[in-house]
């Protein structure tokens, strides 16, 4: 369940009220020691049905086997475990949650080398699949490979499906349109590049390429097609598959570098899966709103619906919010915050945090130095919400962009709303 601080809550006492214990608030909602509770701020409570208290010579393979709880089940609901925390005598482990999952989601997540492996571990029990953030190109056709053994080797171990993500980007770290281009129309170029990456992807072990090219220009959009069924007939030899991201286009025709290299319906037809890019409305150098407002977010999806089968379609869930000085001033950059940083921020400056019902999203303003400042940022309600939006709209999954910061009260609400699909990874974890 979601619980809405009031004022003049304290934290035993909501502990009191609903049956958990402080620790487990403080777990779940990614709160410090000694961070207080906002006004406005929204709790993920999760409420144990079912419990096991660890004897001594108990191990994780055993308690499942005794209760018939599923590994990665355990692994959900006592988020400690997946951090490979030490089971102790007379420790209380969570069996069951109240309430009942409201259906079945794929849950990707997408990460960069440098992710702490402690935030890694928080998601990785609900992943379907993780893609590692990314491959590129250079013009000589030599890939830009990342480190990525220790992505894997979490992923290995938990049982989690490795994507491969494939940018268009740069030395400067921007998609090129350009470089793009150019291998799209130079056969031998791309024949080089998927060459080597069909041998990474077998001889590390990933189940696919995700190719995240943006910014394609509108002459561009046939020779990026031919690329992808290229890209996919190798793929599907060896038993790999496709994935491919799509920037939030609403109609056919939209206009913009962003949009129209992306043809939803011809693009559905040729991949396995697609990640539809729904975040960015509010961005760092734009107008405060919402990241993902949920009616524009809808309208993507009712669009994309009508060109691709829901079942290929990921629904893309922002893991960050931003911190705007007002008045917005154009070329001056909002501050990137994570959505538990976001929290505290409110509680250090004293702010009220406010849901705006039509964004579906949680925001707050406050005054340092002189200057105004709004925030807007995600937490368990908009979650739950894109969640519902998926179920209705009966599409395979989500995906977050990206993993880099702690976001507990997301897995909480999302190991309480839906059942993660398992994909083709695996049950047994290396455990």
């Amino acid at each position: 369940m979601i619980y809405v601080v009031q004022q003049g809550d304290r934290l035993p006492q909501l502990a009191q009220r609903f049956g958990v214990s402080q620790a487990r608030l403080r777990s779940d909602n990614g709160l410090g020691p000694d961070q207080p509770l906002v006004p406005g701020q929204a709790l993920a409570v999760l409420v144990p049905t079912a419990t096991y208290t660890v004897r001594p010579g108990d191990t994780l393979w055993g308690i499942a086997r005794q209760t018939g709880v599923p590994l990665r089940q355990l692994l959900q609901y006592n988020p400690t475990l997946a951090q490979g925390h030490p089971l102790s005598p007379g420790e209380v482990l969570t069996l069951a949650l109240a309430g009942e999952r409201e259906g079945h989601l794929s849950v990707g997540g997408y990460a960069y080398p440098h992710v702490l492996p402690g935030v890694l571990r928080q998601a990785l029990p609900f992943l379907t699949t993780l893609s590692v953030f990314s491959y590129g190109f250079q013009e000589d056709g030599t890939l830009v490979v990342p480190e990525d053994r220790a992505l894997l080797a979490e992923a290995q171990r938990f049982r989690v499906g490795a994507m491969l993500v494939l940018t268009s980007m740069d030395e400067s770290g921007s998609f090129s349109a350009q470089r793009a281009a150019q291998l799209f129309q130079d056969q031998a170029l791309q024949d080089r590049v998927l060459d080597e990456l069909v041998a990474i992807l077998l001889e590390k072990g990933y189940q696919g390429l995700d190719v995240d090219f943006e910014y394609i220009a509108r002459e561009d959009r046939a020779a990026f097609l031919a690329f992808l069924g290229n890209a996919r007939e190798r793929l599907h030899q060896v038993g790999l598959s496709l994935h491919v991201d799509l920037a939030p286009k609403t109609h056919p025709d939209q206009e913009g570098l962003l949009y129209e290299g992306h043809d939803y319906g011809a693009v559905g037809a040729i991949a396995d899966s697609v990640l539809l890019m729904t975040y960015e409305w509010g961005y760092a150098y734009g107008l405060p709103m919402a990241v993902a407002p949920l009616p524009q977010v809808e309208q993507v999806v009712r669009y994309a619906v009508t060109e691709i089968p829901p079942g290929k379609i990921q629904l893309g869930i922002p893991n960050y919010g931003y911190d705007w000085t007002l008045p917005h001033t154009p070329g001056r950059r909002a501050v990137t915050l994570g959505n538990q940083e976001a929290v505290r921020l409110a509680a250090q400056v004293g702010a009220e945090i406010s849901f705006d019902e039509t964004a579906q999203t949680p925001t707050f303003s406050y005054t340092k130095e002189g200057e105004a400042h709004r925030v807007w940022f995600e937490d368990a309600r908009s979650v739950q919400a894109k969640l519902r939006l998926a179920l209705e709209w009966k599409l395979g999954g989500v995906a977050y962009w990206n993993l880099l910061r702690p976001f507990a009260q997301n897995w909480a609400i999302l190991g309480e709303t839906i059942w993660p699909d398992r994909g083709s990874a695996g049950e047994r974890l290396s455990w």
